[in-house]
């Protein structure tokens, strides 16, 4: 779309969050993460809102350690989204105050603030016409859930509540109006929806049952009352309120207006009451304030129905999903006939969670229950739908004489057996909605479960059934669930063990069964054997299938259903090195166009095998990786040395987008693979964000390289990741500079052990291993210069001269820093000629030198300008008003340190503004 403004610009939350321009064209605002972020701006917008605050929106109670990076990675790449789109004419502008950030914008672009405006004024109208036009253009607004598409937490759940309970108050206020214009009949069809969608709302029921009244339809607006008394007692164990039975009483008394009811047949009085309604009325006279009972129900057919009783045993063991259990007591209660789809992929529960809550409410159904293995996914053929209509009406009583004779005739009489009874039917291991819809019933009351490993979209648009997703159990319910089946004993006599095994099963109940039988065969074994087995690759799906039973097993049912686009994209996936995954990566190993791979990885979405985590981004679970590696051992050779080559390509992208300006540490190996879908990056927070999502893959990547021999792909992996080590440089680096190190020696390129050595030693020296430092760093200028890399032996130079400075030594390092910044400053090497600059200010402030600190410290500043990285330059700018400061001139000290603590802030370097403020409290207390 590029720079252009578009013709408008409008901001939804009242539906999917999203942000409109060109002509209603959709800002592509990226991952749920990023809409909720615009979502909390938009509830509050022209207001300030706190980091803690969004924290707390995106990521609950708990959040990662890297939240603030990852915040301000979302803050930037939106604030850009905005820019590129012409948001700025419309006077939009996502600004940073502090600890806080604000979206100015003119409110009417919300649409949000636009439904209130025009609820307010239809308040205000004296004709309810007027209101009704405004209600209407109020209500059309809505698109669907408030901020749809947002993460879960509670302070989005609270504000989406508050937003629909207003919609719900605006349909009452337009259905009262219609009233006041006598249009009873239309109030009630604009109630009627929202009733089914809000059953226990109770005022919302007592106005379509006046509203249904006054409309001629007191038998439907009776039953309306029932139902819902009969729901309250049910889900909430309370009695109707005062707005439902003042309803009721008055549709009893039959004093409801009908001046505009429809005119009455001939042969009628538009006040007479129906005998079923004279009925309940006696009733009420006879017994006032007792509870009315519902109408009998329709007689019987002419053979005996039966009351089923079809469920498997209630599974063992089962524990944990609270949060699942309640979802589908909400799915259940919603709406006449509701229908529940538990969706998740193989071995994640799906039947256990539906058996548990079956058993839990027999009561609920007296009528009976019903339940099929529809065969969906499984070794044998799917289940004919005509055969399971045949067990289900012999199950509900029908004699086999008397069995109808073709399926539509089948299907006709099931209906009518279910109408008018509270029966609940679980229609297990469903392939496809085809395989459900002819097996839905036909009463109101009847509640229908459905689990599959496909999300069954068909049947959510078709027959508006409630997905309830099921995931993995997280790392304390795998636990519990081991206690379950293994006793409390075992587990919590090596709970570390435990843990460790409930991650190794990635949280599947499937593995974790497996797992537990395993365990309960090896009377001298233990957990922390065990989970030290589990922990090969080579051998962990074999220790996870027991007899035809495992996770194997129930992955390949999953596998063979798949569509060959996806059939051969998960034959392609086993190379990959961790959990994230995207269409770039996939395409990469798949061999094929981004577009190709994009098809193949919704497929495999869709069959719960990847999780889709955002646009273009997935999670490959361990357990499901293996699998793929297992299904096609040696298939494609080159498939490694294609992933390995896209991450670099990926990682020079990044280094450029984190540190711009910088120069690039390598360059591709000879003859790397061209990259057809590369990501972009939008700066550097941008890059920081996707260093940390993908540290572990690409430390996998490094392991898969060495241990294929590919050591020049290996150390290259390690080196490119430096961007994010100059940042998170305490957060446990060695290791993997180890492996890079290694690799280089295998390599025998002295260049990159340089490399190697010089971030080694000065990621040991920031640890405080001081020795170990100066071990690395005695070799690495040598292995530079004998290469002649001018750049690598200049920074190494540095690093060598910072260590000898921590150890007390002058003249050697200054030697050291000398060389360092004239070798730099011979190459144009601009950013590290910073560096030198940088470290000669704080050998010259150690040594009381202040005036030779203040010029190095200048000529830095000078050449650290943006976009060069921010934590130079605020170091620098601390150091050059400490070395002012140490010359008397306290004015332009305290100048220099406001400005250091305000670039820290807006670039979240908290350890930067820490030190300034540090300097700046000294300077006030002198």
């Amino acid at each position: 779309m590029g720079q252009g403004v578009g013709l408008y610009m409008e901001f939804r939350v009242l539906g999917a969050v999203s942000a409109l321009t060109d002509g209603g064209e959709q800002i592509p605002l990226g991952p749920a993460m990023r809409r909720s972020l615009l979502a909390m701006l938009l509830l509050r917008p022209n207001t300030a809102v706190g980091v803690d605050r969004l924290t707390e929106a995106l990521w609950g109670e708990e959040p990662p350690r890297h939240s603030r990076t990852v915040l301000q990675g979302h803050v930037s790449r939106l604030r850009a989204l905005l820019a590129e789109h012409g948001a700025p004419a419309y006077g939009v502008e996502l600004v940073t105050q502090g600890r806080a950030y604000l979206l100015r914008l003119p409110e009417s672009l919300v649409d949000a603030h636009r439904f209130e405006e025009l609820l307010q004024l239809a308040r205000e109208q004296r004709d309810p016409g007027d209101a009704v036009s405004m209600l209407r253009e109020a209500l059309a607004l809505w698109q669907g859930p408030a901020l749809a598409g947002t993460v879960y937490s509670t302070l989005l759940e609270t504000s989406a509540h508050m937003l629909q309970e207003l919609r719900l108050t605006a349909v009452e206020e337009l259905a009262d109006a219609h009233g006041r214009l006598g249009e009873h009949g239309t109030a009630a069809t604009v109630l009627h929806t929202e009733a089914i969608a809000n059953p226990l709302r109770e005022s919302l029921i007592a106005v379509l049952m006046l509203a249904l009244g006054r409309a001629g339809r007191r038998s439907e607006a009776l039953d309306w009352f029932h139902r819902t008394r009969r729901l309250l007692a049910d889900q909430l164990g309370i009695d109707p309120g005062a707005a439902l039975t003042d309803a009721y009483a008055a549709l009893l008394r039959a004093d409801t207006p009908q001046t505009s009811a429809a005119p009455a047949p001939v042969g009628t009085s538009p006040t007479l009451i129906p005998a079923a309604e004279q009925q309940e009325t006696h009733r009420a006279q006879e017994s006032p304030g007792a509870r009315e009972t519902p109408a009998p129900a329709p007689a019987a057919p002419h053979h005996t129905v039966a009351v089923p009783q079809l469920l498997p045993r209630r599974p063992g063991g089962f524990t944990g999903r609270e949060d699942e259990l309640a979802a589908l007591d909400r799915a259940t209660a919603a709406g006449a006939g509701p229908i529940a789809v538990i969706t998740g992929s193989a071995g994640v529960g799906k039947t256990a969670l539906a058996v548990h809550w079956a058993h839990h409410h027999r009561a609920d159904f007296p009528d009976g229950r019903l339940f099929v293995d529809l065969h969906g996914y499984s070794a044998v053929p799917a289940r004919d739908t005509t055969a399971v209509l045949r067990e289900f009406l012999l199950a509900l009583g029908v004699p086999a004489e008397q069995m109808p004779g073709s399926p539509d005739a089948m299907g006709a009489r099931y209906r009518e057996l279910t109408s008018g009874r509270r029966l609940l039917i679980v229609l297990d291991n469903a392939r496809g909605s085809e395989q459900i819809r002819p097996l839905l019933p036909g009463g109101e009351d009847c509640v229908t479960l459905v689990t599959s490993r496909d999300r069954l979209g068909g049947l959510v648009a078709s027959d508006a059934a409630r997905p309830v997703p099921l995931t993995e159990l997280p790392p304390d319910r795998s636990t519990a669930l081991l206690s379950a089946v293994l006793g409390p004993d075992l587990v919590a006599a090596e709970p570390e063990a435990a843990t460790r095994l409930a991650e190794l099963c990635d949280g599947l109940p499937l593995a974790l069964r497996v797992a537990a039988a395993r365990l309960a065969t090896r009377p001298h074994g233990g957990l922390t054997a065990f989970a030290g087995e589990l922990a090969d690759e080579h051998s962990r799906l074999d220790l996870l299938n027991v007899e035809d039973t495992g996770v194997s097993a129930a992955l390949g049912l999953t596998v063979h259903h798949l569509p060959e686009p996806a059939r051969e994209m998960f034959h392609r996936l086993g190379p990959h090195t961790g959990a994230t995954l995207d269409t770039g990566t996939a395409a990469a190993l798949a061999d094929c166009p981004p577009g190709r791979a994009t098809v193949a990885l919704d497929q495999l979405a869709a069959a719960h095998l990847v999780v889709e985590t955002g646009p273009r981004s997935y999670v490959l679970h361990d357990l499901v990786r293996l699998y793929a590696r297992s299904l096609a051992p040696g298939h494609d050779p080159d498939a490694l040395l294609r992933l390995l080559d896209h991450r670099l390509h990926t990682l020079l992208a990044a280094c450029a987008a984190a540190e711009p300006g910088s120069e690039p540490c390598c360059a591709l190996p000879p003859g790397a693979r061209h990259s057809a879908a590369v990501r972009t990056f939008t700066g550097r927070q941008d890059a920081l964000v996707w260093y940390s999502t993908e540290r572990d893959t690409l430390r996998g990547a490094v392991e898969a390289a060495a241990a294929a021999g590919m050591h020049d792909r290996a150390w290259r992996l390690v080196i490119l990741q430096w961007p994010l080590i100059l940042w998170q440089v305490h957060d446990g680096w060695v290791p993997l500079l180890e492996q890079g190190l290694a690799s280089a020696e295998l390599d025998d390129d002295p260049r990159a052990q340089s490399r190697a050595r010089a971030l080694l030693g000065w990621v040991l020296s920031e640890e405080g291993r001081s020795e170990e430092a100066l071990a690395q760093l005695e070799h690495a200028p040598a292995l530079a210069a004998r290469v002649g890399d001018t750049a690598g032996e200049a920074t190494a130079l540095i690093n060598l001269g910072v260590e000898l400075i921590r150890h007390g030594e002058q003249e050697r390092p200054r030697d050291l820093l000398n060389r360092a910044l004239a070798l730099a400053e011979g190459a144009g090497l601009t950013e590290t000629v910073t560096l030198a600059h940088l470290h000669l200010t704080h050998l010259f402030l150690a040594i009381g030198a202040p005036q030779e600190a203040a010029d190095h410290a200048l000529r830095g500043l000078a050449l650290a300008a943006p976009p060069l990285a921010a934590p130079r330059r605020i170091v620098l700018r601390t150091l050059y008003g400490r070395a002012l400061a140490a010359t008397g001139r306290t004015g332009e000290a305290v100048r220099q340190l406001d400005d250091a603590i305000r670039e820290a802030q807006a670039s979240a370097y908290e350890e930067g503004e820490t030190e300034a403020r540090v300097v700046l409290s000294a300077l006030a207390n002198r």
